[in-house]
């Protein structure tokens, strides 16, 4: 059973934001439902600080053993930070989702975007844990 933390907001795309300690800034990564269905992540292709995206758009890559998938912008926003460690060690994503394996910190620019998202218990039936 996967671990679906209730504090975050989710996406139906399985990907997640969890509020850092700068107001309007979240870090991104995918769902510990969603690496258990990918496999060994292998390779992740990640935008830099400074790029910015709408909701939806593509912002990077993620490679497991099995297939290669497209990553979402969850929200409008720049991005501020990548995640360096998982250029050595794409791993991160497997053994942790929701701490070393963050992939991009994103500033929200339209906070109404959130209200959009899902939450855990939303989340949960999505993937037929609720």
């Amino acid at each position: 059973m996967a671990r679906i933390p209730d504090d975050l907001f989710y996406t139906e795309e399985h990907e997640y934001l969890k509020a850092t300690d700068e107001e309007g800034v979240f870090q991104v990564g995918v769902t510990d439902y969603a690496q258990g269905e990918l496999g060994d992540i292998v390779f992740l292709e990640l935008p830099s600080a400074g790029d910015t995206f709408s909701r939806m758009d593509t912002f990077g890559t993620i490679e497991a053993v099995k297939a290669v998938s497209d990553l979402y912008a969850p929200v409008t926003g720049e991005i501020i930070a990548a995640n360096d460690a998982l250029d050595d060690d794409p791993s991160l994503v497997n053994s942790d989702p929701y701490g070393a394996g963050w992939m991009v910190r994103i500033r929200v620019t339209d906070p109404s975007e959130l209200d959009a998202l899902l939450g855990a218990d939303a989340y949960r039936e999505l993937v037929g844990e609720g």
